[in-house]
């Protein structure tokens, strides 16, 4: 191993997140043995280490297959399986199960049986069901019939937590119909994966990186997948990566969907953290035998930025980028909620500011009282050069030539972007979560805003603060800036600079302090501070800031 690699090794094993000293979540996978070793069990063992969790094995399905060809499948009896997970609960009982192919219906019912036995004995444990509805291996060989589905859609779906096929299963699980992609046979995606909630699944992706995109194929660039969570709906989309070590690509998806959500993730960023490592595992997989090459996951895959997907509406949408940053140093960042305060501010020497006034201001009944404050502030941060945002009120931040506009993620989705970026505007989007940041890369902002950092008493959320670590590893993955937001003092300012954020967003910590003046000096000079101490060590992941339902 090179001295590279062997670097970026030490620095995931030694992070907080991989690896970790404590006791590993357990997790089940109840699927077949492929004896090639790319697929099935061997390939979620792989999936399960890497993300550091425990895997535990029960075996469905013997298979006699090689890279080439199944040649042969035996389901276990459904004494047998039920003796393996009887042994496991005696001493490993899990936080998340997987499943892929059982093999025949009575199998599905033991699996049935045991995650209703398991969460009525752990209520506290939320054990989540992940399910891969397998079809047919990649080879073509068939392994579901009639039975088999019903039993999948009777037992196995209502108690599902998250539910992947590929488009030509999800047809065929709603339908029943053998008629290969969706794309194929003429059937909405998102309508597919709407059937499969309504039949008790909460959460769907439907993958489609298998459809199109082959060597000669340059109609279907992009990889993409649906994604329906109670948190996020939308496109999971990334550039397709042509090759043909794709062997385990759909377990290597669901095991890591298991894992994810072991680890504490909700579904929609556990999904978008199992599209991350299947992506680079297609890249990095090597060849063995003389079929498809079998995928490999790359230690580090959790570090590169291409391989953030991009959340949207429409299918391998493509937008032009937002105005990048005068200064992507941006440094003490003020919100404040008048245009008094805007100015103040900037007498103090702040060179970023945003102005926020909340919905329910009782100073909004008066009318045209926003569009002067916003023409005010216009006035006073164009004369002093300063990169001046207004949060949400996009239309009098073009009318009247702000520097930017600031939007949270529910605004995305009824602002006119195009408008605010046709007038030449920045803008700064809001993000809480894994699935947020994938939202707002899509729309390509001028900067990314990550919190809340720490608790705040300035506005309600549901969400588990980041603090310094996920902070920490939004900056060294995003490629735009990160600015810093909430419940940030000195001490924490000085740490979010030692993190790599380019600006740090204050409210109270200024309009609520004794001397406002003396604050933001006190501020300026802790972010000074931290420019100079030594980077904050960024996590292998974030911890997750929305519990698992």
């Amino acid at each position: 191993m090179q001295n590279s690699e062997q670097a970026t090794m030490s620095s995931i094993k030694n992070s907080s997140t991989a690896f970790p000293s404590a006791a590993r979540p357990v997790v089940w996978s109840i699927a077949g043995s492929d004896s090639g070793g790319g697929a099935g069990i061997q390939a979620d063992l792989r999936a399960f280490n890497l993300f550091g969790v425990h895997g535990c094995t029960a075996i469905a399905a013997v298979t006699a297959q090689n890279s080439v060809a199944v040649e042969r499948i035996e389901a276990v009896s459904p004494q047998m399986l039920d003796a393996q997970l009887s042994a496991l609960a005696k001493d490993l009982p899990p936080v998340a199960i997987k499943t892929g192919m059982l093999a025949s219906a009575e199998n599905v019912a033991v699996v049935a049986k045991w995650v209703d036995r398991l969460r009525a004995d752990h209520p506290e444990r939320h054990i989540a069901l992940v399910v891969d509805p397998i079809r047919r291996a990649s080879t073509g060989a068939e392994l579901a019939g009639e039975t088999l589905r019903e039993a999948m859609l009777r037992e196995l779906l209502p108690r599902a937590t998250v539910v992947k096929p590929n488009q030509a299963e999800a047809l065929w699980l709603v339908t029943g119909e053998d008629a290969g992609s969706a794309v194929s046979a003429g059937v909405s995606v998102p309508e597919l994966a709407q059937a499969i909630r309504a039949l008790g699944a909460q959460s769907v992706v439907v993958t489609g990186g298998d459809v199109g995109g082959g060597v000669d194929d340059p109609l279907t660039p992009w990889a993409d997948d649906w994604m329906d969570t109670p948190q996020a709906c939308g496109w999971l989309g990334l550039p397709r990566v042509v090759s043909t070590t794709t062997h385990g690509t759909g377990c290597t998806f669901t095991a890591s969907v298991t894992a994810a959500m072991a680890l504490g993730f909700c579904a929609a960023d556990a999904i978008i953290l199992a599209k991350m490592a299947t992506t680079s595992a297609v890249a990095h997989g090597y060849p063995a035998g003389g079929g498809a090459g079998t995928v490999c996951i790359a230690p580090d895959f959790t570090w590169q930025s291409d391989l953030i997907p991009f959340l949207r509406s429409s299918q391998g949408q493509v937008v032009q980028p937002f105005p990048a940053l005068s200064d992507n140093w941006m440094g003490l960042y003020p919100v404040v909620e008048s245009a008094e305060w805007v100015e103040r501010v900037v007498q103090a020497g702040a060179k970023t500011v945003q102005l926020r006034i909340k919905s329910d201001d009782k100073r909004l009944e008066n009318a045209g009282f926003l569009a002067q404050e916003v023409k005010r502030s216009v006035a006073c941060t164009q004369q002093a050069g300063v990169q001046f945002f207004v949060n949400d009120h996009w239309k009098l931040a073009i009318e009247h030539g702000a520097y930017g506009v600031h939007l949270g993620q529910e605004d995305l989705e009824t602002a006119d972007l195009d408008a605010i970026r046709a007038a030449g505007l920045r803008l700064g989007v809001s993000t809480h979560s894994i699935w947020q940041v994938c939202r707002a890369r899509a729309v390509a902002p001028s900067y990314i805003a990550c919190g809340p950092i720490h608790a705040t008493s300035t506005k309600e959320m549901p969400w588990i603060p980041q603090g310094e670590g996920n902070l920490a590893y939004w900056c060294k993955v995003l490629r735009e800036p990160v600015v810093a937001i909430a419940g940030l003092n000195e001490a924490r300012s000085r740490e979010a600079v030692r993190c790599g954020a380019k600006g740090i967003a204050v409210v109270s910590a200024v309009t609520q302090a004794a001397s406002p003046e003396q604050a933001i000096a006190d501020l300026q000079q802790a972010i000074s501070t931290g420019k100079e101490l030594p980077s904050y060590p960024v996590p292998w992941l974030p911890h997750s800031t929305l519990p698992m339902d």
